[in-house]
């Protein structure tokens, strides 16, 4: 047994050795695609235009009870949430997202207006993710057939202009598409133990996106406060009635 397994390692050592030889023995062939890889690599990280990212962090008010201030510890660390249940108030951290990804809450910063670091863009965030963003250039390739298309299309049919006015309920096909690639460069997401917040928006200016960001959490907050006003309002109104 103790030959059989001093020859079965002398058999791999051979065979890595021989595996070794042959690597060594097309190392030219090797280095030259190791070679060609980091010529594209650079190429295609040099194509592909840079984007900034601006986050920030929203802590929300919320009340605890007191008879449940241990069990909403323990949950805590089990990764749940129970201070949303002992709130009355039906907006709650969980939602954000929904809200900020809302049609009537994106279109609604299509007229704020940006102005990128080099003071050489300065106009409304639609029109800058229409006409300002820079693309690979591969990316102009594929689109070209579609943009033809779409131009023989438009020869037969009546093109849509917008007004500077965006209705949520009836957007055109251009307003759409921006929307979506809006939608995407925005990001929400919820901390389920904490409940803190944290928004991010990525655009190809490190200006516009620190400013965009700002908007929208003052967006948001002035959402949620509208929200929790008009309640006050409403429930105001039915005790003043009673």
């Amino acid at each position: 047994e103790e030959l059989q397994k001093n020859t079965s390692l002398q058999e791999e050592e051979i065979d890595l050795l021989e595996l070794a030889l042959k690597v060594w023995a097309e190392r030219k062939f090797i280095f030259k695609a190791c070679g060609y890889a980091v010529f594209i690599g650079l190429i295609i990280a040099f194509s592909i235009p840079r984007e900034y990212t601006a986050s920030a962090m929203i802590a929300p008010e919320m009340s605890d009870n007191k008879g449940t201030g241990g069990l909403s510890s323990l949950a805590a660390m089990a990764g749940l949430n129970l201070n949303t249940t002992s709130s009355a108030d039906a907006i709650y951290p969980d939602l954000y997202p929904d809200i900020v990804s809302s049609t009537p809450f994106l279109t609604g910063l299509f007229n704020v207006q940006v102005k990128d670091l080099d003071e050489e863009i300065d106009t409304t965030l639609y029109c800058y993710l229409n006409d300002y963003q820079r693309m690979p250039w591969w990316s102009l390739i594929t689109s070209a057939p579609f943009k033809a298309l779409g131009w023989v299309i438009s020869l037969f049919t009546d093109e849509e202009v917008s007004d500077g006015t965006f209705d949520p309920f009836q957007l055109t096909k251009e307003e759409t598409d921006i929307l979506k690639e809006l939608s995407e460069r925005i990001n929400v997401s919820v901390d389920k133990k904490t409940g803190v917040t944290t928004l991010s928006v990525t655009m190809q200016d490190a200006r516009i996106s620190a400013c965009l960001t700002d908007t929208v959490v003052r967006r948001l907050q002035d959402y949620i406060t509208e929200y929790r006003t008009n309640k006050a309002r409403q429930d105001f109104l039915f005790q003043e009635k009673l």
